[in-house]
């Protein structure tokens, strides 16, 4: 029951989070213009960068809180919790001055503007440190609820406080000023609130340890751990960054909002793939304390499968509804023009991507996180030249297709990796069954979907009903394909259990 109800808060959490995210997006539009609008999409940029900081520290709780939960010594990890939060705290005040001195030369030397005085920009970079010093400590605190099984608690703080901060925007700018800088001082008022609100919430779960002071010993603890996970996030953190970095150059604001404005949309994937991995991860790595290596198989192997039927069926649907959808959704058909292509390459990236989640999360409940690190070294290496000369010479469709590229050359490397270290000769059965059949049946569904879309005469609302019953047929299609590989997974699970 545990686990049911932690996903469907996780997915109420998500969805609720996206349809929000994308209901206020034209009103930002209107009130602020595309060129403000990607300030937003450089601050998200920014925030994302900045966890490179993180060093591992909040899925580093969230493992030793599902640990410590399943042993019965919950208290332990709420020693570690404060340490890591005196780390966390002190990391936000730095953030902020970090930001506020650079803040200058980014407006006069990196982002380009038509529109927006360098004094405007300035400002409002300035204002994004605060808001991401405020926001900082969120991370470790959900994590902590996460590792818990809390999921609940830490989906509906996200859920009220998503909300605040997106429609009380709407308000400020309406109602206050319509300015990039109003926008930033309300989300610095939130995140702290976020913030603090999470801390409560995430010590109310833990209880009370009887140590209120920072122990250098629980940073040496799980310091080789944290930092392994630390240099993952930084590998991993070029590997998709790279292409927004890259253009916030290249590009003007306008084509670079364009751009956010298409991940944004894409991005909607993850509404499925966070809940499950927030739900796997800490599972897995109680399974791991356990020893209990049968049943980690059989639960790794249904969370690939059931994020595989989820996904790939609703990126199908995405994909050939790109353009009306954001026709609709803004109100503007030039911009659905613009942005549609490059939705639907970056839709196909995040879908290939998201299904190494569950590899990931696998690897991290091992404890070991060298083979993902050489993995990513790996891809940095050969994908790194490819996405800047890409980018270069064909600006957003360029940086979306070697996004692409990226994470098809990633699924294959990771999925040979991570199977060869753990349950050895289940590459296969993982790649062309659990991955490769919900991909395959998907594929031949849209395919028939693109055909019968070029008939319908760009009636929106038909084109909807035809996505949806798209959908239906693909994830049906999915599940019974499912049901049949599960019948051989049986048999091989077997002979790996007698192996043993």
């Amino acid at each position: 029951m545990t686990l049911g109800r932690n996903l469907i808060a996780g997915l109420a959490n998500s969805i609720w989070s996206a349809l929000i995210g994308l209901a206020v997006v034209p009103f930002y539009l209107k009130y602020l213009g595309i060129e403000a609008y990607g300030l937003i999409g450089f601050f998200v940029t920014t925030q994302s960068l900045l966890q490179l900081l993180d060093m591992g520290m909040a899925p580093t709780i969230n493992r030793e809180v599902a640990r410590c939960s399943a042993s019965g010594e919950l208290k332990e990890a709420g020693k570690l919790l404060h340490t890591l939060a005196v780390v966390y705290w002190s990391m936000a005040a730095a953030i902020a001055v970090l930001i506020l001195l650079l803040a200058p030369l980014i407006a006069e030397y990196w982002l380009q503007s038509k529109q927006l005085s360098s004094q405007t920009i300035a400002h409002a970079v300035m204002l994004m440190g605060l808001v991401v010093a405020c926001r900082w400590p969120i991370g470790l605190y959900q994590g902590a609820l996460i590792g818990a099984q809390r999921q609940s608690v830490s989906s509906l703080i996200n859920m009220t406080m998503v909300t605040v901060g997106s429609v009380g925007a709407i308000a400020v700018l309406a109602y206050v000023s319509p300015t990039i800088e109003a926008f930033f001082c309300w989300q610095a008022c939130v995140g702290l609130v976020y913030a603090i609100t999470m801390r409560a919430a995430a010590w109310r779960v833990i209880g009370n340890t009887g140590v209120k002071h920072f122990e250098a010993a629980r940073i040496k603890q799980i310091i080789k751990f944290s930092l392994g996970v630390g240099a993952i996030s930084f590998s991993g953190l070029v590997l998709t960054q790279l292409d927004k970095v890259i253009l916030s150059k290249t590009l003007g604001l306008e084509s670079f909002g364009k751009y956010m404005l298409a991940t944004m949309v894409a991005s909607s994937l993850y509404i499925l793939i966070v809940p499950i991995f927030n739900i796997a991860y800490p599972l897995f790595s109680s399974l791991v304390a356990q020893q209990k290596i049968d049943k980690l198989h059989m639960q790794y192997r249904t969370a690939s499968q059931w994020l595989a039927i989820l996904l790939f069926p609703s990126a199908m649907v995405l994909v050939l509804l790109a353009q009306p959808l954001i026709r609709v959704w803004t109100g503007n058909e030039g911009l659905a023009v613009a942005v549609a292509p490059l939705v639907s390459l970056l839709l196909i990236a995040y879908a290939f991507h998201g299904v190494m989640h569950m590899p990931y999360a696998l690897m991290l409940a091992q404890g070991e996180t060298k083979p993902m690190f050489v993995i990513y070294i790996a891809l940095i290496v050969v994908m790194v030249p490819m996405a800047t000369t890409l980018s270069m010479l064909y600006g957003a469709v360029g940086g979306a297709f070697a996004q692409l590229l990226l994470f098809v050359f990633y699924l294959f490397v990771g999925t040979w990796v991570t199977h060869k270290r753990y349950f050895k000769g289940y590459a296969r059965v993982w790649l062309t069954k659990d991955v490769g059949a919900p991909l395959v049946i998907s594929s031949l569904v849209g395919l028939v979907g693109y055909f019968t879309m070029q008939l319908l005469q760009d009636d929106v609302y038909v084109e909807l009903l035809a996505g949806m019953m798209l959908w239906v047929t693909a994830t049906m299609l999915c599940i019974f394909s499912l049901q049949l590989s599960r019948e051989t997974f049986i048999g091989y699970l077997n002979r790996f259990v007698i192996s043993r």
